[in-house]
């Protein structure tokens, strides 16, 4: 049967009042989204943070603390203690590094000792490094102003970081905060969570897949970004109590590497060194020396207590998602890059061995 010209035009109204309802969905998504990016980092790394403190607000709620809102401003309050002491600390150590460097720069005492004869014979660079190592020992300012440009691009750099740290704590701050609404607010939201993720998947894998994305960013979140930050603050308070110098720059760069996959004692052995060959072997330095190195080795008891809960992740997700994460959002996306991508990964995962029941017996 042939449609009649009444039908067809029914069929392009039809038609034409579907795109006209999707292209007015897809501009509200689309405007919501640019309104809402701003925030987007700040809202996934409260939700991370809510999902990894919620076990901890439930233990607290079941205890003396009678009510989910005493329990997460408790928990917030607390946190916001542990991350701001050891931040002031290393901040003052890193202020105090570049007074001091400051200081011997206006004063012209600074002296490169000369380099040993030796070091022309080393391999590959011995020749280069020995001519450039003596330059610094005997003309230190005609050398800075040779590589005034290479120096101007590094101090930018480092400008950058110190920027992006800072931007990065300002942000965990208030994610921290909002994690704390959040949590308040944990078996509504726990709801929600099941409810959005039914309406995408379906009833029978939305708490599945709930339950797979918290497990996930619970396991990540504690065996990685939770390991890497216990042992800059191992590492770091010794040395801020040793007065290394640029004491917060070293312990910073503990927790960029221990969120990488690195090992710290790229950090700790050389600090180690320097320690033994400036001050000499004491019992001071022997002390410091066998903390530093054992707390530099303190990953390899945390990682099979706290990684091997939940769901496995392996590293190389943990390592891709670091450094993307880092190049993507900077300090902030060091954190966030890893557990987001671990998520994505073991959806995926579920998604390829989620393979329906006709599909199996037809295999075999």
């Amino acid at each position: 049967m042939l449609p009649t010209p009444t039908s067809e035009r029914l069929l392009s109204h039809g038609l034409l009042d579907v795109l006209i309802r999707a292209g007015m969905i897809a501009v509200l998504a689309i405007s919501c989204f640019e309104i809402f990016y701003p925030f987007l980092n700040l809202i996934v790394w409260s939700l991370i943070l809510a999902v990894t403190l919620y076990p901890l607000q439930v233990r607290l709620r079941g205890g003396v603390l009678n009510s989910d809102g005493r329990a997460a401003t408790l928990i917030v309050i607390v946190a916001l203690g542990i991350v701001l002491v050891p931040t002031w600390l290393l901040g003052d150590a890193v202020v105090d590094s570049a007074e001091r460097a400051l200081a011997i720069a206006k004063s012209g005492s600074f002296r490169i000792p000369p380099p040993a004869e030796s070091v022309a014979a080393w391999p590959l660079l011995g020749q280069r490094l020995h001519d450039f190592w003596l330059q610094a020992a005997t003309d230190l300012t005609g050398l800075a102003q040779k590589h005034a440009p290479q120096l101007k691009e590094a101090g930018v750099a480092l400008l950058g970081a110190v920027t992006s740290v800072g931007a990065g704590l300002l942000i965990f701050f208030m994610a921290l905060i909002i994690a704390g609404i959040f949590m308040a607010y944990g078996e509504a939201g726990s709801r929600s969570a099941v409810q959005i993720a039914s309406r995408i998947s379906g009833p029978e894998n939305g708490p599945k897949i709930t339950a797979l994305c918290t497990a996930t960013i619970r396991a990540v979140a504690q065996g990685v970004v939770g390991i890497a930050f216990i042992q800059m603050l191992l590492v770091g308070v010794a040395f801020v109590v040793m007065g290394i110098p640029a004491a917060g720059l070293l312990a910073l760069a503990v927790l960029l590497i221990g969120i990488m996959q690195l090992p710290a004692t790229l950090i700790t052995i050389p600090v180690i060194a320097f320690v033994i060959a400036t001050e000499g072997v004491t019992v001071a330095t022997i002390v410091f020396s066998i903390y530093v190195f054992i707390a530099g080795l303190a990953d390899n008891v945390l990682k099979p207590l706290l990684l091997g809960r939940g769901v496995a992740v392996p590293m190389p997700v943990v390592l891709i998602g670091a450094l993307g994460g880092m190049v993507t959002g900077g300090v902030i996306g060091l954190f966030i890059g890893p557990v987001v991508l671990a998520v994505g990964y073991q959806l995926f995962w579920r998604w390829v061995e989620d393979v329906p029941q006709e599909d199996r017996s037809r295999e075999r």
